[in-house]
């Protein structure tokens, strides 16, 4: 059984218990070649870098004293079993185990029956150990990604159907990660529409978690009715207020009004798409700085209004640059994805796709799926008031 092993790693000072050991390790299978010898700790813990399959360790090292050989060890790997060797009267092998080792033996007790069984035995403890620890740190990493997921995609505040909203989440294909990417959508008082998309830099729980802080920002702001002109200014004086600098977020922000007429102000992101009669183009808007970002020194950015219409039936999509990715053509250098989506989003339409048939097709037909998380949201405007 014990042929199976990638190597046993044996530390032991003495000469006459390393040879008792080698050649048990010989009777049961091993090969001279895959056990590595060391007399010191300092010589085994450069040892691990081969990556052994179990550790044999005895606790009387010239360079150790007690359990603190075992510490070391245990401190350097966490994935390789470790099985301590004792003498007879020695009682550090139960307090060992308590310590991190997977098991000990007795030196005068050795066969290489009983060698070969309590390290295949402590192999797959441990390998059951580190699966399990696994287990539960991927559903920790889920349970808060939903957490985190729900403060940054949330249900939109939507007062009436003058506008239906279809939206659409990825994480990026990096073991899934959640990003920063987040949306909301949200109708005032006044019947008129507020929407934002942005996109934290970076991946990860603490852009998450930013992003989250931003888009709760944002709806207390629009449900305090601060003025369209002054929202992208003040969230990114709350960037600045909430981090030590070097992060900068992109936004679109924009507003639809009961008589169709659309304002759109956008912080350094992606321009959105209007579609609209089978037809498709981008919004020609005008770009301030991303949030977080201040031009010659100035505190305050400017973020430029676009004004534009939208005909009954028309839709917006908003998007954030995790979908240009996917869209970016290899052999291209100069692609970044907006012609590419923009044809893809033509031919989509060409054939009467529904809004909710237009963001699976725009999802589905990108050629490749990005590194970067995505989120899309569309937004359709009925008949004027």
């Amino acid at each position: 059984m014990t042929q199976s092993l990638s190597g046993v790693l044996l530390v032991e000072d003495d000469e006459g218990d390393a040879l008792l050991v080698r050649e048990c390790l010989k009777d049961a299978g091993l090969a001279e070649a895959d056990v590595t010898w060391c007399r010191t700790v300092a010589e085994g813990v450069e040892a691990l870098a081969l990556d052994p399959a179990c550790v044999l360790l005895d606790l009387g090292l010239p360079d150790a004293s007690g359990l603190s050989a075992l510490h070391t060890v245990v401190a350097e790997v966490t994935s390789i079993p470790v099985i301590v060797l004792t003498g007879r009267h020695d009682k550090a092998g139960v307090e060992a185990v308590a310590a991190g080792a997977q098991d000990y033996l007795i030196k005068d007790d050795l066969t290489p029956e009983l060698l070969d069984r309590t390290i295949r035995y402590a192999v797959q403890r441990r390998q059951t150990a580190v699966t399990e620890l696994q287990l539960r740190e991927e559903r920790l990493l889920a349970a808060e990604n939903s957490r985190l997921e729900r403060g940054l995609l949330p249900r939109p505040l939507l007062r009436s159907d003058f506008v239906s909203c279809h939206s659409h989440y990825r994480p990026g294909r990096a073991q899934a990660v959640l990003g920063g990417d987040f949306f909301d959508v949200v109708e005032t008082e006044d019947g008129r529409v507020r929407a934002i998309i942005g996109d934290v830099m970076g991946h990860g729980p603490d852009e998450a978690a930013l992003g989250v802080h931003l888009r709760v920002a944002w709806r207390g702001l629009v449900l305090a009715e601060v003025p369209p002109e002054q929202i992208l200014d003040t969230m990114s004086r709350l960037l600045d207020a909430e981090t030590s600098g070097g992060i900068f977020v992109t936004a679109c922000d924009l507003t639809i009004d009961r008589d169709l007429a659309v304002e759109v102000r956008v912080a350094g992101h992606p321009p959105p798409l209007r579609c609209v009669g089978g037809e498709a183009s981008y919004v020609d808007v005008g770009f301030g700085p991303p949030l977080g970002i201040h031009v010659d020194g100035d505190d305050q950015s400017e973020f430029p209004v676009t004004r534009s219409a939208l005909a009954p039936g028309a839709s917006l999509l908003l998007y954030t640059d995790g979908l240009l990715d996917a869209y970016r053509s290899v052999d291209d250098l100069g692609s970044v994805g907006l012609d590419e989506l923009l044809a893809v989003t033509a031919d989509v339409l060409t054939g009467g796709a529904t809004p909710e048939q237009l963001l699976s097709s725009v999802v589905h037909r990108a050629p490749t799926q990005a590194v970067d998380d995505t989120a899309l949201v569309v937004l359709t405007v009925g008949e004027p008031a």
